[in-house]
């Protein structure tokens, strides 16, 4: 009787060892790698909408607690005035209703004097 027990155990042991040394070898294939790679992208999209909905399940509930609405795009609630100056590059700021500047290759030449 033990050596029947010993026998069944050792044959279990093999099949098991064999059928987890075919699953790595499998996963290590080209077609491997990339079902490895379709479900880590599959899990990182449904986690991210999970969190997404979540998310907008905790806005709501806080909108609801704090008394606050949303019933669209968010809106200003007092007029700003519009800038008198627009950034023109190198930190420099020209009026809006000034004409643009001309690049300095493209400027009007100055008249030189008699020589």
């Amino acid at each position: 009787m033990p050596r029947t027990f010993w026998f069944a155990a050792g044959a279990g042991a093999a099949v098991y060892a064999m059928n987890r040394a075919r699953r790595l070898r499998d996963t290590f294939t080209p077609d491997g790698l990339r079902d490895r790679a379709g479900g880590l992208a599959l899990g990182a999209r449904l986690l991210a909408d999970e969190v997404g909905r979540g998310r907008a399940e905790k806005e709501a509930e806080l909108r609801e607690r704090l008394g606050l609405a949303r019933t669209g795009p968010p809106e200003l609630t007092t007029p700003t005035p519009a800038p008198t100056t627009a950034p023109t590059g190198g930190g420099r700021h020209r009026r809006l209703d000034a004409p643009p500047e001309q690049p300095p290759d493209e400027q009007t030449p100055h008249e030189e004097g008699p020589s």
